[in-house]
């Protein structure tokens, strides 16, 4: 898997080429005599002389600190992180700072950040936030936006292109990060599915026959008491409905709040077909292993790991302990959606500066070139993603047709956003969907305004 392809050999060549063209460490070729000499000596005028470059700003040993609810420290592991902690030296030498990771509870971090904000005195100068967190404070002019750094509309200028702007949110762009190739998807269990005999996803998906129905096929087909003593003992699906509804509504084309336009998206037909789909899924076919007796009990979301569930969501960092082998496709897309929204991005997060960062176009200058490294990797996150799963086949899926393809969802960053109540009533109480969304139609839009005024 880690074989160089010939594109990147390629490209690394013309790399070399272009460098030394450019005078890039090798001595520059003198021009032939015969060549005409410039424009602008043949009419008398001076050549131009070119610019010094900008002397880097010194700030007298300023600590800058870079803030998540983990340990953003390069672990200096592979070969990629040894080459960032010795940038990171080489910055902080440049700029006469000290670069400091600081690592807050995550239970503890949004206090931290708002209470020092509000102080004027931000706890650190970039700050790791989830999407649902940045909305609000976006909202109330608590993070600068990216684009008074930045030039580049997508990627941002480093050599490796191991930062690149994050989607926009609160009508501007503020976050930045990795351009990592990560997804949640719908995961399964290879070996169930060998036992059972049921057809490999990943074909299906390549043939062009993964969508709900071939879905809700599937799950029949593996929910099954194998014993004969009357009770099922293998199931064709497990999650969290709450979560489940919201990434099946993604795949369907919808989402639950529209926040770029400021709209509820509880009534919207395609989050209505999705609720339907999954009330099916629990209430109708009864195919879903509920583990804890409450359908909408968060640790549902680890209940696939029993090993006696066909298919499940989940993210790449659930599946460290599982026994069994897993496979991945996207979550299929509803009659409504398409190949380009997948899933529900309920947790996504991103780098952001704060109100009150000083300098905070400098800061955000010396973070980039920190990550101003030559990778080894083939694309970005390729030690982490082969660090989980065996199978090319899986991480060709992710890359392919699963990363890029969420759909952010902060309907969280709303004060009483109905959407728990809304799935309560329809997979726990059987109400139904239509008049559910009705009831709380008016609610879930009254949140939205709130925050916009």
């Amino acid at each position: 898997m880690r074989k160089m392809k010939g594109l990147s050999l390629l490209l690394i060549c013309l790399m070399f080429v272009i460098t030394a063209c450019s005078g890039g460490g090798g001595a520059q070729t003198e021009a032939p005599k015969t060549e005409p000499a410039p424009a602008a000596e043949q009419a008398g005028s001076e050549t131009p002389k070119e610019e010094e470059p900008a002397q880097p700003v010194d700030l007298g040993g300023r600590v800058i600190k870079v803030a998540a609810w983990w340990d953003l420290t390069p672990a200096g592991n592979t070969a990629d992180e040894k080459a960032r902690l010795e940038k990171i030296a080489e910055v902080e030498k440049k700029y006469n700072v000290k670069i400091e990771f600081v690592n807050v509870p995550f239970e503890e971090y949004m206090n931290k950040f708002t209470t020092s904000v509000l102080a004027g005195e931000p706890f650190a100068d970039i700050v790791q936030l989830e999407y649902k967190s940045a909305l609000p404070a976006i909202m109330k002019g608590q993070l600068l936006p990216i684009s008074e750094f930045t030039t580049d509309h997508n990627n941002i200028n480093n050599e490796a292109n191991l930062q690149m702007k994050y989607p926009a949110i609160g009508g501007g762009e503020y976050g930045f990060d990795n351009p990592i190739s990560l997804g949640l998807g719908l995961h399964y269990n290879r070996d169930l599915f060998k036992k059972h005999g049921l057809p490999d996803l990943q074909e299906l998906h390549a043939k062009g026959e993964w969508n709900w129905d071939k879905f809700m096929e599937i799950a029949k087909q593996a929910t099954k008491d194998t014993n004969n003593d009357g009770k099922t003992d293998v199931w064709g699906f497990s999650g969290w409905a709450i979560d489940a509804v919201k990434h099946f509504t993604a795949a369907n084309g919808g989402k639950i709040v529209d926040d770029a336009n400021g709209k509820e998206g509880l009534s919207d037909p395609k989050t209505l077909e999705a609720a339907e789909f999954i009330n099916r899924l629990y209430n109708v076919e009864k195919v879903v292993k509920v583990k804890s007796g409450n359908k909408t009990n968060w640790e549902e979301t680890n209940t696939f790991k029993d090993g006696d569930v066909a298919m499940f969501p989940a993210a790449e960092w659930m599946l460290g302990d599982v026994t069994f082998e897993v496979g991945i496709v996207p979550i299929p897309n509803g009659p409504q959606g398409s190949p380009e929204a997948t899933y529900a991005n309920t947790a996504a997060s991103a780098k952001f500066i704060p109100k009150g960062v000083k300098d905070p176009a400098i800061v955000y200058q010396i973070y980039e070139e920190t990550f101003d490294i030559q990778s080894t990797e083939e694309y970005p996150g390729q030690d982490y993603l082969e660090g989980i799963y065996t199978n090319q086949e899986d991480i060709d899926m992710i890359r392919e047709h699963i990363a890029g393809t969420g759909v952010i969802t902060v309907d969280e960053a709303y004060t009483d956003y109905p959407t728990g109540a809304f799935i309560e009533d329809i997979i726990v109480n059987n109400q139904s969907v239509t008049a559910t969304a009705e009831k709380y139609k008016q609610q879930a839009q009254a949140a939205v305004d709130k925050m916009g005024k």
